[in-house]
């Protein structure tokens, strides 16, 4: 359906995106997701037209779209900031693509009030959207960008400037109208949450390459590299010295075996990731708690060396510790930003 085939684009001189390749399938919503300049926002434009790539080709079904401007390419966008008119009403705004295409005023009024109650606003038509919530003015962007039947919608951090409660609650009924729609999608944030909570498969931008991509629970449980681990926050990133063949690691914690996929010689400088969700069997650690704190529903502990781990029941600060956690390889610390797959 859209291949993104090897993209490069440069700003001041310095690259920003550097050979991006993936496919979108029908029905499928993919996430840009990384951190403010890794260039999934200049990706998502390059895609819609706004922009154009110094090498590269963008795909619908085959056919560049190269010589396709972005008015002709049936492409459905959302922003963070909404972009809504604010002289106009609800039904002005959100009816706004149809008038442009021409639809009679019947069907106009028909999509309209379909799209209005696909996204929860039946009765909202005659609203002034300045007035609005910033949940429901999103949901008025988004029925604004339904409204034509794209082939293709985008979003561009759409949920960025609301608070988290909204975030959730929005979370949850974006990804329902996308399934209800069947419209292949592409969503940019830096939000884990957001990402997590709403793609089939999720493409991990750092400086300008895709250093992971897969589906939700895959790229969770092998992040791929140190940097991926440590900017999804999937537990401590713990410095290691390869002792043996026997896969013996020794870290400021001890000594621990850790098998691994790697080939790893002796001497190799690695990082080990470890994992803070206790389990019933895995790598027994023990401490002194240094700090705890209560978050939402369990105690985050601190212990004496460094490392950190949730509880459901913790002890107080100076009691000793015993827990079992995951802890897994993530390779060699000079391949730690090499792609993963």
């Amino acid at each position: 359906m859209l291949e993104v085939r090897d993209i490069h684009k440069s700003y001041e001189g310095q690259p920003l995106l550097m050979g991006i390749s993936f496919t979108l399938e029908p029905r499928q919503t993919i996430c840009l997701l990384g951190p403010s300049g890794s260039g999934k926002s200049t990706l998502l434009r390059i895609i819609a037209g706004l922009e154009t790539a110094e090498r590269g080709q963008v795909l619908w079904q085959g056919r560049d779209l190269a010589g396709t401007p972005p008015h002709l390419r049936d492409f459905g966008l959302v922003f963070q900031d909404y972009a809504l008119f604010p002289h106009m009403d609800v039904a002005d705004n959100v009816s706004f693509g149809l008038k442009m295409k021409g639809w009679p005023d019947d069907d106009r009024t028909s999509r309209l009030a379909e799209v209005l109650e696909l996204v929860n606003l039946s009765g909202f038509e005659h609203r002034d959207v300045t007035a609005l919530s910033g949940g429901e003015q999103q949901r008025v962007a988004l029925a604004r960008a339904l409204a034509p039947r794209p082939r293709l919608l985008m979003f561009d951090e759409p949920l960025g400037a609301l608070d988290r409660a909204l975030r959730e609650e929005l979370i949850g009924q974006l990804r329902l109208i996308l399934h209800r729609t069947g419209i292949p999608s592409i969503y940019v944030t830096h939000d884990q949450e957001e990402a997590f909570g709403i793609a089939h498969r999720i493409l991990l931008l750092h400086e300008g390459r895709i250093v992971r991509a897969g589906e939700p629970h895959h790229v969770w449980a092998r992040p791929g590299s140190t940097w991926a681990a440590g900017f999804l926050g999937l537990g401590n990133i713990l410095p290691a010295t390869v002792l043996d063949t026997r896969a013996r690691m020794k870290t400021r914690c001890g000594i621990f075996v850790v098998h691994c996929a790697h080939q790893h010689h002796v001497g190799d400088e690695i990082n080990l990731l470890v994992r803070p969700k206790a389990v019933a069997q895995g790598t027994l650690f023990k401490g002194i708690v240094r700090d705890r704190v209560f978050e939402q529903d369990e105690f985050k502990i601190t212990l004496s060396n460094g490392l950190y781990f949730y509880l459901a029941q913790a002890p107080h600060v100076g009691k000793g510790i015993t827990i079992r956690v995951r802890m897994e390889c993530l390779g060699r610390r000079s391949d730690s930003e090499a792609p993963g797959s």
